[in-house]
């Protein structure tokens, strides 16, 4: 019993913090969702959500806005993760830096300066009808695109170092006998190094993927009801309708999601050192 204690002394504190604030706390939300106030079945809440053609539409568009983010990463941050491991020498340190500089900036700022520079009198329409691309201002603000764009910004450094990792581990001794041999390099790259780095893109993708579909302030201050998607719709159902249960059942489809996105990584995605 001692042994066990000694043994069990060290994650103690982490399990009931755990069990205390996090599981209860779902417990919490799951019994909440199955307990309609209008005394319907108890499954009420989650047959709406897949009946209803107004959450199927909002389910749908977090799905879409979430696989559009995550392509959208993949194709900013893949050249950026090569460039970083295979060709900057003394520029790493910056690169890293300006990546990571967006996760150290509160949302509520870094969203309030995308909204500076998208409004009808802010920096980008004052530049393009400065230059004389446009004649008057365009509406970007509150748009698809405009969250897009802030969801992106936060959410692509995840994509690059998740890829920079993968390609680490790559031998460049694999890319130079394969040039020796008569490839080029864009043959190397996509026979060798692309195959090599899947890991890292699939973890990237899923781990954006995740995020993007919890994504709530970006969508709030940048998007501007131009999307109904289920965190909005979560933090309407809170703030407005008082509909907790439905609240709960729309955060729990969310998290089924997320965790079968984490079943597919864990299934699918090779584990360092397995094959």
């Amino acid at each position: 019993m001692i042994n066990w204690m000694r043994k069990w002394a060290s994650v103690l504190p982490a399990l009931f913090f755990l069990i205390s604030i996090f599981f209860l706390a779902l417990i919490d939300n799951g019994v909440r969702s199955l307990s309609p106030l209008s005394g319907a079945a108890w499954y009420s809440y989650y047959l709406q959500l897949i009946t209803d053609p107004f959450y199927l539409e909002a389910l749908f568009q977090t799905v879409v806005l979430a696989f559009v983010t995550t392509t959208v990463c993949f194709i900013i941050g893949y050249p950026i993760a090569f460039y970083l491991v295979r060709h900057a020498s003394t520029g790493r340190t910056i690169i890293i830096f300006l990546l990571i500089t967006p996760l150290l900036t509160s949302i509520i700022m870094r969203t309030f300066g995308w909204r500076a520079i998208f409004a009808r009198r802010g920096l980008l329409n004052e530049t393009l009808q400065y230059i004389g691309f446009i004649e008057k201002p365009i509406d970007i603000l509150n748009s698809s695109a405009s969250a897009l764009v802030g969801m992106v910004h936060v959410l692509v450094p995840f994509m690059v170092l998740s890829i920079a990792a993968v390609l680490e581990k790559i031998d460049p001794r694999i890319e130079e006998a394969a040039k020796v041999l008569g490839s080029s390099r864009l043959q190397t790259f996509l026979r060798i190094t692309f195959p090599l780095s899947l890991d890292g893109v699939a973890s990237g993708a899923i781990l954006v993927f995740m995020l993007a579909i919890g994504s709530f302030v970006t969508l709030l201050f940048l998007g501007g009801g131009s999307l109904q998607t289920f965190p909005l719709l979560i933090y309407q159902q809170f703030n407005t309708t008082r509909d907790f249960g439905m609240a709960a059942a729309m955060s729990n489809m969310l998290m089924v999601l997320a965790a079968m996105l984490m079943f597919i990584q864990l299934r699918l995605i090779r584990r360092s050192g397995v094959a």
